[in-house]
């Protein structure tokens, strides 16, 4: 297919580096694509940045049939716009369209769409250390007719955020509040898909945990309420006796593509790893016996987010006396340097923008 293009008219003014936060500004074109039944995918498109017009009837805002992604366009010293394993988020939204009954996409076709809208936007990729330019794919249904069913008509809708730190803290550790209460996912359930329906259901405990002085939830397991599943939008890790144990993949846990680069790095180390079940009262116990080193969360918009403090029914435990582990902070400088282009890529993860 061919993309068509449109460019505005009206360029906007761009935000000051030194105060972007995350997610607040947007450049200045969307790309576009429309589904409908019996036709597929068509009407790719780049077109000025501006509001959707929907139905009130739309179906996404009554059932809540829609799926997003999170991707990252970094600008190298020598000039290059990089692309962080682009081809894991597109596979992933693919995988997260499946469990939600969304037809899937061509994943090739819409990275070239996304390398395009990156390469027209570039100037807005920010170059401030800690900045980089958000991406974020995502897929709504659009049929304007009331009824529980899957949707016939589809967008696919990618927009561009210059973004800062994810956290106010930064690279600063965090206070993590296990929630005792609510869950996020359960077996057979959406967990391990990107659906935008698993954010909202996660709203009311984590305005209750900042209420409480933490900045994030860490979720136990839907069944036994035991069993250590992610923290908030990062997945964890946690360093006992030198060993990083990260909760094992299953339906219920999102399996983040920083996690995943996390593990090849670690491996690539020989630090000792693994994916197993992880109980809370072992990480506390752990912390009783001083073998608690370190712990961290890890995603896309963080990159790595180290835990100073956490918190499970009424006992606090202080990690690593409240400062960045040295793991934590190894990873974090040699994900960014790859992001960056400031260290050797490796593993082949990066992919160019601008051909």
């Amino acid at each position: 297919m061919r993309i068509s293009l449109v460019k505005t008219t009206t360029p906007k003014t761009k935000p000051n580096e030194d105060n972007l936060g995350f997610g607040r500004f947007f450049t200045d074109h969307m790309f576009i694509m429309d589904y409908k039944a019996g036709t597929g995918w068509h009407s790719p498109r780049i077109v000025p940045y501006a509001p959707l017009q929907l139905d009130p009837s739309v179906a996404v805002l009554h059932y809540g049939q829609a799926v997003f992604e999170g991707m990252k366009a970094f600008r190298a010293p020598d000039g290059r716009v990089l692309l962080f394993r682009p081809e894991q988020n597109m596979a992933r939204l693919n995988r997260s369209n499946k469990r939600m009954c969304i037809p899937q996409f061509d994943e090739e076709f819409a990275l070239r769409a996304i390398k395009e809208l990156v390469a027209l936007d570039a100037d807005w990729i920010p170059s401030a250390p800690g900045t980089a330019l958000y991406l974020r794919p995502f897929v709504i249904a659009t049929d304007a007719v009331l009824g529980v069913r899957a949707s016939a008509t589809y967008q696919f809708i990618v927009i561009l955020s210059p973004v800062g730190a994810y956290y106010p803290e930064g690279i600063n550790p965090v206070s993590i509040y296990v929630e005792p209460h609510y869950v996020r996912a359960v077996r057979g359930g959406t967990g391990y898909a990107k659906a935008a329906g698993n954010y909202a259901g996660s709203l009311l405990a984590q305005q209750e945990a900042k209420e409480k002085g933490y900045a994030q939830v860490l979720w136990l397991d839907g069944l036994e309420r035991k069993y250590v599943e992610e923290v908030g939008a990062m997945n964890v890790f946690f360093n006992i006796d030198g060993e990083l144990i990260t909760p094992e993949l299953g339906d219920s846990i999102l399996p983040g593509i920083t996690r995943d680069s996390v593990l090849h790095i670690l491996r690539s180390w020989n630090v000792p790893v693994s994916e197993r079940r992880l109980g809370v009262a072992e990480i506390f116990q752990a912390h009783e016996e001083g073998r608690l080193v370190e712990a961290f969360g890890c995603g896309t918009a963080a990159v790595i987010s180290p835990i100073g403090k956490l918190e499970w029914n009424g006992k606090v435990i202080e990690i690593g006396g409240g400062k960045i582990g040295a793991i934590s902070q190894k990873l974090y400088d040699t994900l960014t340097g790859i992001q960056n282009g400031l260290l050797p890529d490796e593993f082949g993860w990066m992919v160019e923008a601008i051909n």
